[in-house]
């Protein structure tokens, strides 16, 4: 058998293709390799988009919105002050996007105006803070971005 460079290209382009396969089975079938969506019900939480924009802007037009800070004890998250505890209910959804297995919610239980997320819950590092409430029936979000 002659080699040429007909026959070069030829075995280039097998190499190649062979290379990319081997790739794409591996990531496909390798459990190392997870491929999750952000979250399970994603089609469900998409169809509720346009009420937590709604929510967040309720939220906006508060005088005072929900502040957080980080102590020794966790993270204390304080509601606004001119607003009535016993008014207050709703959820924390804490999510950890290096892995959801860190992920956890608590529901709002006020005896003042501030929720202590306690500290051996949260790892170092960044976190998403959605804490979905109602006051008298009307929604409010607040979504923030944290590094604990």
């Amino acid at each position: 058998m002659k080699f040429n460079w007909g026959t070069g290209i030829v075995l280039a382009f097998i190499g190649f293709i062979s290379f990319i396969m081997y790739f794409v089975i591996t990531m496909s079938t390798n459990e190392k390799y997870n491929h999750d969506l952000v979250t399970e019900d994603y089609y469900k939480q998409e169809l509720q988009l346009q009420n937590n924009i709604d929510s967040e802007q309720n939220s906006k037009k508060l005088k005072e919105d929900i502040t957080w800070e980080k102590s020794e004890e966790g993270i204390t998250i304080t509601f606004p002050k001119d607003l009535n505890i016993s008014n207050i209910t709703g959820k924390v959804f804490l999510y950890r996007p290096s892995n959801k297995q860190f992920d956890f919610e608590t529901p709002i239980s006020l005896s003042n105006h501030n929720l202590l997320i306690p500290d051996n819950r949260l790892l170092d590092g960044r976190w998403n803070i959605i804490i979905d409430w109602q006051y008298n029936k009307i929604p409010y979000r607040y979504k923030k971005e944290i590094i604990y």
